[in-house]
């Protein structure tokens, strides 16, 4: 069939983050949100009907690290979950521009990602995990507020690159991947501003885990 793919038969999957993981998990749609999770859960199921696999998106709305920090024991460690997926950081970098009293620059994005992956392998083991960059969706670096992040947001992805390589995880920068579908189309295609994802934008991330994980 397809290439072999990195979730197995009878795996946990647990995949955690903020809104764009959540995306309406806790209420309109209920249990897998209804985007990039759940897409690419289907994916799954269309392109390997062998396997059957456990979901579990454990994404809130507005969370940057500080919050999976505080959270982690419950909603990760005692899932037990066989394979993880972590995307975190657009809310860490936006509360550092807007210089709020807790937030989180490079520097502290690292220790906290640091403390959450050392707790992990503590409680888990050598479980596979998947980190994935945040990303922004605009290339617009004339724009006051969007250059900001732009001109940021790779410090954040290389603290993401760091943490993969000191903990031998997989990574996958959808940073660069949005950048790459940029070439070709304009944000609006993808997103009505660039943090939150369309339909078509959780396609696109949906599609790049598939392509990733099935090497």
């Amino acid at each position: 069939m397809m290439g072999d793919f990195w979730i197995q038969d009878g795996e946990k999957m647990l995949l955690i983050g903020d809104s764009i993981t959540d995306c309406g998990r806790r209420d309109r749609a209920i249990p897998l949100g209804d985007g990039y999770v759940s897409i690419f859960a289907e994916l799954a199921t269309a392109r390997y009907p062998e396997r059957n696999i456990e979901w579990l998106n454990m994404g809130i709305g507005g969370n940057r690290t500080t919050h999976l920090r505080e959270r982690w024991l419950a909603h990760v460690i005692n899932h037990r979950p066989d394979r993880l997926s972590i995307k975190i950081g657009i809310n860490d970098l936006h509360s550092f521009l807007r210089r709020d009293p807790d937030g989180v620059p490079p520097d502290r994005y690292r220790r906290n990602f640091d403390e959450i992956l050392t707790s992990t392998r503590q409680a888990l083991g050598e479980i596979p995990i998947l980190l994935v960059t945040p990303f922004y969706i605009s290339a617009n670096l004339d724009d006051e507020v969007e250059g900001a992040v732009l001109r940021m947001i790779p410090q954040y992805v290389d603290v993401v690159e760091e943490m993969s390589a000191e903990y031998d995880t997989l990574f996958l920068n959808l940073h660069d991947v949005f950048q790459e579908h940029l070439r070709y189309r304009p944000p609006s295609t993808f997103c009505p501003e660039p943090v939150h994802p369309n339909h078509t934008g959780h396609v696109v991330i949906a599609n790049a885990l598939m392509e990733f994980l099935s090497r």
